[in-house]
């Protein structure tokens, strides 16, 4: 048993954030876990999520956290805005992106904001990020803008404007956040290229 739970630490350091089901696929008995949470050399993060106790962790754990489970899904909207510095929103709930036909996963924390993405949508325009030693799927700078002009109902057209005028307006700072070339590319994409063309003309 000792060495079932030298392995599941290791696991443990080497993924920074486990599951059950990662124990399963090495043939380490999940009831270790209690084991070592009782010891305090484990804590139990979330239901079914287990990590060191000393992990270093981020503003962004809970991103971490949601794709660790759900490793397919696309953190956007208000969290990739989040994520990305172009909003002054702190949304408590994480906006996740899956497939239009996929059940919505459940988790007890953090709260899950569901947006169905085409298969398109769950493919273009999506950067790898490391967060607390877990990949994380997150939209790119331009494609985050054009999914907020899709979803200025549930945002607001402010916030979309906002995140707009914070990626065109950086020229001084190191340059822009992302190029007209890629905005114009979301925008197609997400067929908001019409609603999108005043503020593009006006902001360029």
């Amino acid at each position: 048993m000792p060495d079932h739970q030298a392995s599941i630490l290791a696991l443990a350091r080497d993924q920074s954030l486990i599951r059950p089901v990662d124990l399963e696929a090495k043939g380490l008995p999940r009831v270790s876990l209690t084991r070592l949470v009782r010891q305090g050399r484990l804590t139990r993060v979330g239901r079914g999520l287990y990590a060191l106790p000393d992990r270093p962790v981020s503003e962004h754990s809970a991103l971490a956290e949601v794709a660790r489970k759900h490793p397919k899904s696309v953190v956007c909207l208000l969290s990739a805005l989040r994520f990305h510095e172009l909003t002054t929103q702190a949304p408590f709930e994480v906006w996740l992106g899956i497939p239009s036909k996929a059940h919505p996963p459940k988790l007890e924390y953090p709260t899950l904001r569901i947006v169905r993405f085409s298969e398109a949508g769950m493919a273009e325009g999506i950067d790898v990020h490391e967060i607390d030693g877990v990949p994380v799927r997150i939209t790119n700078v331009a494609r985050t803008v054009a999914d907020c002009f899709k979803h200025r109902n549930k945002i607001g057209l402010d916030v979309a404007l906002e995140a707009l005028k914070e990626t065109l307006g950086q020229e001084g700072e190191g340059g822009r956040r992302a190029s007209i070339d890629d905005l114009w590319h979301y925008a197609r994409l997400d067929r908001v290229a019409n609603v999108m063309r005043p503020y593009l003309e006006s902001l360029a």
